[in-house]
């Protein structure tokens, strides 16, 4: 501002110089107010504060981003809502940018200093009467001011006659607070001086009325108390300027992190830099001194960026912009880490086509026209749905993805998105170039339409005991049957119970050659039949029954055999019957007289699922005796079925009338609940109870859900309660009568087996001892092991003579123990010797153990090769005894596989060497190998051409049967005497028309070539003669090539003549 030098009233020098001061810096607020007033308070705002070192209050340099001080910018951002960015000075400083909405970036601007920076307290005084003014109506403008300058500003209370106002803080805050108090103070003294400035922008009249009063007291505020020129000098200590900036460069110019901008604020702290999105400036604020060198440090670093930096802004489809993006941003990063730019793209909710790109004038420009050029693809795209069913998907998926991978690089252009399977969609998206998208769509209906030839199954059902014989030695026969009929066989897992064996493949392999060869396999044991019968086709639903329950329990009642009626519809009357002989005729004779009958009734009984076992009977006893009494067939539920309680009676009206009574009967005795008392001696009630109740719960599975009562423990009884049906009660006490005679008959026998044999004897989790005990009906009891060493006598040895932890304790009945001792001692691994050379134990190993351990698992043994320092030929084999001699006799046929091959190399490795012209090579060789394949693969050898670095550069090695070897020598021989008698001969063609006579991508000459099987060789670019062409073969060949070349010659020239004076001749 300038002001009159001219004053029309008389003052004093100071006081003119004191009033002079306050209108300056009231115009200079007002604009500052004026400024802040146009923030738009929901805009972005960042700014910048420098702690330095000695002003820290964490001072640990090995905390940095850790510690108490990560926890306290953590705790600022979550209660202010402000984002913070804290970076390290070279001076051990903090450089921390606050971003966000301005009034959050204004509270976490106080919550840093007061817990971030150690604080210091200074006063200030003015008059008491300006007390008011400080704190504002309602306290805001106090409020307002410790948000802005980040101090805690205490004001003595009205009855206080103290004008001292405390600020604490940051140093640099309190000389802000102080100069804005002091301000503030200032105002009001000016508020009692009039003046005007004239419109005249040449020179400024000063006017001003003083009243005589005011030369002693102004308001109470007395002038000579404080001197005004020092009010002016501390108001014009702090200072707020701009720096023009478009709004654009504000990040670059704030850097990563605030980078650059804490180089500045290293060396001035006390100026703040702060940036508001939307307005091309920058607002500096700090003390004068330091000002200056900011705000030209500033103007410099927007100088640079704006000669250096560009934006261009295109307009690209938002429909597109994901994909410009690409997954997981892949796309848009690749562009901007090529070009160094950056990139701006609209969020899907602005629904803006503008895309901004800024960075590099070329970058810009580079990147641009890459974005436009991949909008200008995606234009031309074409998104296509293909209905694939979703069972498919995983197939052309394939394992780890490797098939789709192989259909995307067969068409890159192309994205395949599947459906999420949790979706059960059969939607597969194809998106691309339309004629890539047709041709992808093409191929993947193609894969599909062969997985739907080739995905047709049929279950065969094969005695589980056979199945090991359709596997075969190494499965050597279920690999034969897949290649030969070009089909999947998939069998059920060990511990199933199915016996079902899967095939899948084309109809007419799984029909015609994999089920009757999975048939005759399993023939191949004597016991095992398999029979046709002829039953018309319109009765096969009857006989097979609702949900396949009448034909089930035909089959369960056959002793498992397998029947297997033709598909619905066929029209075919065979039905085949398989199993062991006699349950085959059984199975037969009962189909034959249902179907004779022609069962056509049927009705359904209601009873309790726990009353089943027992209508069932003890082997199937009970029922059997009400149909060979009636003739009806009963069925009872499966375990999958969802009405348990319902069982089907089928046959004649007669038979299945008569055959429901009975069961009514059945089920009504059942249904009559009585209660009986037994006894039994209080030492077997534990056997009863045991293991939660299992006795007794199995003992209520099959007798209709008896309920047996125990005394509790310690009472002195032996009465045992029983109540349910009267039959079942009396069924489930004979029952027990029977276990207790067990039990009286029970003696404890115990058997001595080495305890290194124990883990071998108890088998995988236990099985093979488990075995032993339910089908022995006795309790094995092993001993805790003993670790260390010990020799344990031999299996079965006296008690007296063998350690505590060899001897296994058996209980039962006297007969069922004696038997069970025997079965164990079977089970103890005898250990037998193989003599095998040494030079082919590490074939029998095999790579990484594969060949051992297939052997191992196959016959059930473990095989010991000794270790090959040892030089031994020695192999051991211990396992059961009945497992040795196949793994022995498998052991021995490998060493004879392996010999015949160890023989088999000798023979092939046969080597002889043939000297060929090396100028021959690469005519043996052949385009792309061709020639010298072809040989390789005719007579099954192994061709080796010398290296560049060899001296024989004229030997050619052949390795193989010698006979063969030999086959091919002759072979590379008859090719080079061929060679030989060719003749290369050059001529002058127009170099003008060489590229007429090579054709596009060479298929002129190779033409040309084929046709007349000679060589031609064209100058490369640059050569002595460029119309020099060599022509290559036998002479009579040479000549015609040379001929057509000529005449080829003479008409392209011809031709290009023609064309010639056409252009050039004047026209009319």
């Amino acid at each position: 501002m300038c002001f009159c030098t001219t004053i029309y009233l008389t003052l004093h020098y100071k006081c003119y110089l004191f009033f002079r001061g306050l209108l300056y810096f009231l115009a200079m607020r007002q604009g500052l107010y004026k400024d802040i007033n146009d923030f738009n308070i929901l805009s972005p705002f960042e700014s910048v504060f420098h702690v330095p070192l000695e002003e820290r209050k964490y001072k640990d340099i090995n905390q940095f981003g850790e510690g108490d001080q990560a926890k306290v910018c953590v705790d600022i951002m979550h209660k202010t809502g402000a984002h913070l960015e804290l970076s390290m000075a070279k001076d051990q400083g903090l450089s921390i940018m606050v971003s966000g909405k301005l009034d959050a970036v204004m509270k976490a601007r106080k919550e840093i200093v007061s817990r971030l920076q150690t604080q210091a307290s200074a006063t200030v005084a003015i008059p008491k009467e300006h007390h008011r003014f400080v704190i504002g109506k309602n306290g805001e403008k106090l409020q307002e001011l410790e948000l802005k300058t980040a101090t805690k500003i205490q004001i003595p209370r009205p009855d206080d006659p103290s004008n001292h106002i405390k600020i604490s803080g940051t140093k640099e805050g309190l000389e802000k607070a102080k100069h804005e108090i002091l301000l503030i103070s200032a105002e009001q003294v000016a508020n009692l001086v009039s003046y005007q400035l004239p419109s005249d922008r040449s020179s400024h009249l000063f006017r001003a009325s003083w009243s005589k009063r005011m030369s002693h007291d102004l308001n109470g505020f007395s002038v000579s108390k404080r001197d005004p020129v020092c009010v002016f000098s501390q108001a014009n200590s702090y200072t707020v300027s701009s720096v023009v900036a478009p709004s654009w460069l504000h990040r670059f110019i704030i850097g990563k992190k605030g980078q650059n901008l804490a180089k500045i604020t290293q060396q001035m702290p006390k100026v703040h830099i702060e940036f508001t999105e939307g307005e091309d400036k920058i607002t500096l604020e700090g003390p004068t001194k330091d000002m200056q060198m900011v705000q030209s440090q500033m103007e410099a670093i927007v100088t640079d960026l704006v000669s250096r930096m560009d934006y261009l802004e295109i307009s690209v489809d938002p429909r597109f912009h994901r994909h410009l993006i690409g997954k997981g941003g892949a796309n848009i990063n690749r562009i901007k880490d090529l070009h160094k730019v950056s990139v701006r793209i609209p969020p899907d909710n602005e629904k803006s086509h503008l895309i901004r790109i800024e960075g590099d004038p070329q970058g810009v420009q580079e990147a641009s026209k890459e974005l436009l050029e991949l909008a200008s693809r995606m234009e031309n795209e074409r998104t296509k749905d293909l209905i694939i069913e979703q069972r498919f998907h995983r197939a052309i998926i394939g394992q780890k993805g490797e098939k789709i991978k192989d259909v995307r690089d067969k068409f890159p252009e192309v994205i395949i998105n599947f459906p999420d399977p949790a979706a059960k969609s059969d939607i597969v998206q194809l998106r691309g170039p339309r004629n890539e998208v047709e041709k992808c769509s093409k191929f993947m209906a193609k894969m599909v339409a062969d997985m739907v030839e080739n995905g047709f199954f049929l279950s065969v059902p094969i005695f589980k005991q056979f199945h090991k014989n359709i596997i075969g030695k190494g499965g050597a026969n279920i690999k034969k049957i897949r290649e030969e009929t070009n089909t999947r066989i998939d069998l059920p897992a060990e511990n199933s119970n199915s016996e079902m064996i899967v095939i899948t493949g084309k109809k007419e392999n799984c029909e015609a050659n994999v089920r009757t060869f999975l048939i005759s396999l399993s023939l191949t044991k004597p016991c095992f039949h398999s029979m046709e019968v002829s039953i018309p086709s319109k009765l096969h639903n009857s006989l097979i029954g609702s949900k396949g329950r009448f034909v089930r329990s035909i089959m369960e009642e056959c002793g498992g055999v397998h029947i297997h009626f033709p598909t619905e519809g066929s029209g075919i009357d065979t039905v085949t019957i398989r199993g062991p002989a006699e349950e085959v005729e059984k199975a037969k004779k009962q189909l034959l007289s249902l179907a004779q009958d022609k069962v056509s009734f049927s009705l359904f009984i209601l009873a309790k699922p726990e009353y089943h076992k027992f209508l069932i009977g003890k082997g199937g006893g009970n029922i059997r005796k009400v149909r060979d009494s009636t003739g009806a067939r009963i069925i009872f539920p499966a375990l999958d079925d969802e009405d348990q309680e319902l069982i089907t009676v089928v046959g004649t009206e007669e038979a299945v009338r008569e055959a429901q009574k009975e069961l009514e009967e059945l089920i009504k005795s059942l249904d009559n609940v009585v209660e009986d008392v037994m006894n039994v001696d209080p030492k077997h009630h534990r056997y009863f109870v045991a293991r939660r109740g299992q006795v007794l719960r199995d003992i209520a599975d099959e007798y209709g859900g008896v309920m047996v009562s125990f005394p509790r423990s310690g009472a002195n009884s032996d009465k045992v309660t029983l109540k349910g049906a009267k039959d079942c009660v009396e069924a489930a006490k004979k029952r027990m009568l029977e276990i207790i005679e067990d039990l009286d008959a029970q003696v404890t026998m115990e058997c001595v087996i080495p305890q290194k044999f124990h883990r071998s004897i108890m088998g995988p989790k236990g099985s093979r001892i488990q075995g032993i005990t339910r089908d022995h009906n006795v309790q094995i009891k092993f001993p805790e092991r003993v670790d260390g060493p010990g020799k344990g006598g031999p299996a079965g040895k006296a008690p007296c003579c063998s350690r505590k932890c060899d001897v296994i304790v058996l209980s039962g009945r006297k007969e069922r123990c004696e038997a069970a001792v025997e079965a164990l001692k079977a089970l103890v691994p005898v250990t037998t010797e193989v003599e095998v050379p040494f030079e082919l134990h590490r074939y029998i190993i095999g790579q990484k153990g594969s060949g051992i351990r297939k052997m191992m698992d196959e016959f059930e043994v473990n095989i010991q090769v000794p270790a090959p320092e040892l030089q031994s030929d020695i192999i051991s084999i211990t396992g059961l005894a009945n497992h040795l001699d196949r793994a022995k006799e498998g052991l021995l046929e490998r060493v004879k596989e392996l010999t015949a091959e160890q023989e088999d190399r000798s023979l092939r490795s046969f080597k002889l060497t043939i000297t060929v012209d090396p100028k021959y090579h690469p005519k043996i060789i052949g385009r792309k190998g061709a020639i010298i394949t072809n040989i390789r693969t005719e007579h099954d050898v192994n061709i080796q051409f010398p290296d560049k670095n060899d001296d024989n550069q004229d030997q050619i090695t052949i390795t193989g049967y010698e006979h063969k070897a030999t086959a091919a020598r002759d072979a590379i021989q008859a090719i080079v005497d061929e060679l030989e008698e060719m003749i290369s001969e050059d001529i002058t063609l127009d170099a003008r028309v060489h590229a007429r006579i090579i054709g596009a991508r060479g298929k002129g000459i190779r033409k040309i070539m084929d046709e007349f099987k000679v060589d031609l060789r064209f100058p490369q670019p640059g050569a002595a003669d460029p119309n020099q062409v060599f022509v290559t073969g036998r002479p009579e060949l040479v000549d015609e090539a040379i001929d057509h070349l000529l005449n080829l010659e003479e008409e392209y020239v011809s031709t290009l003549v023609e064309v010639l004076q056409g252009e050039f001749t004047p026209k009319c």
